[in-house]
């Protein structure tokens, strides 16, 4: 069993978390453990609860009527809303909770289905996107357990490969664009859905994937010279020197356009080269591609 703190239910609900606490005084909706400092904690049940009453909530039901609802009542509230973006928001719950409960083959049943209405491109955008950006602090915190994590990025990651191999839009050789992960970090996902993103505009990618050596990526643009350079800083080696990896990457390859996007990136405040252009979230580095 997981334990989530009152943050990891705001980033995963986006309900704040005061208001949290002021429906935990006022309804008994929520019962979270005390540490011995007072510090509150919750378990699955509770965050998948938060789930569904922050769905309900946002569309229409007031807490009051939700904190009267049966588990089964309101499930099927949640089923009857009619709303895309509500539709939308509850396919990603469902795989959060069929993440934290183990439950794999009830989470690829989820995107298969959505493939089979969607497709597979608004499945990724619009769903697998939207569920990588909500869960990836508890994978980078370690709020989640590693096999959870390694179980739904690898069907993930099939669904993503078949994606990028079912594109058939013509590809543009003249505008590439060089995908990597530095030494040290093999979180591979977010890279995948940009290599998507980028090939269904028709750019060709090239793609050298995970725990790469500057070196290796140097001999590649020399050849190659990409329009831009791409990297992904989810959760690298603790012996990774942001600083001087930018250092690094300004003085051996000071003619190449890299972006940095990812958790670790977030709250670096200190001066970046000229030539890097860090993103503080997958959704601007998708807005830059569309400027391509």
């Amino acid at each position: 069993m997981n334990v989530f703190s009152i943050k990891d239910l705001e980033l995963l609900s986006g309900i704040k978390a005061h208001t949290i606490r002021i429906w935990e005084q006022r309804y008994s909706l929520l019962k979270p453990t005390r540490s011995g400092t007072n510090i509150r904690f919750y378990n699955n049940e509770e965050l998948k609860l938060v789930l569904n009453v922050s769905l309900l909530n946002r569309y229409g039901y007031k807490i009051s009527h939700i904190d009267k609802m049966t588990t089964v009542e309101m499930q099927e509230k949640i089923v009857a809303l009619s709303h895309s973006d509500a539709q939308q928001e509850r396919l990603v719950n469902e795989l959060i909770q069929h993440m934290i409960e183990l439950e794999i083959e009830k989470f690829e049943d989820v995107l298969d289905k959505c493939i089979a209405v969607r497709g597979i491109e608004k499945t990724i955008i619009n769903i697998v996107f939207i569920f990588l950006e909500r869960v990836g602090i508890l994978w980078q915190t370690n709020h989640v357990n590693p096999a959870q994590e390694h179980l739904v990025t690898n069907v993930i990651r099939q669904k993503l490969i078949l994606g990028i191999e079912n594109i058939r839009t013509p590809i543009n050789i003249e505008k590439k664009v060089l995908l990597y992960l530095p030494e040290g970090e093999h979180h591979e996902l977010c890279l995948l859905l940009i290599y998507f993103i980028l090939k269904n505009k028709g750019i060709s990618v090239l793609y050298l994937g995970t725990n790469i050596s500057l070196k290796d990526v140097q001999y590649v643009v020399d050849i190659k010279n990409p329009l831009f350079l791409f990297t992904h800083l989810t959760a690298i080696a603790h012996s990774f020197n942001l600083e001087k990896y930018l250092s690094n990457i300004s003085s051996k390859l000071p003619d190449s356009k890299f972006i940095l996007s990812g958790q670790m990136i977030q709250n670096y405040k200190k001066m970046v080269p000229q030539n890097v252009e860090i993103m503080k979230s997958l959704v601007e580095v998708m807005e830059h591609i569309k400027t391509i």
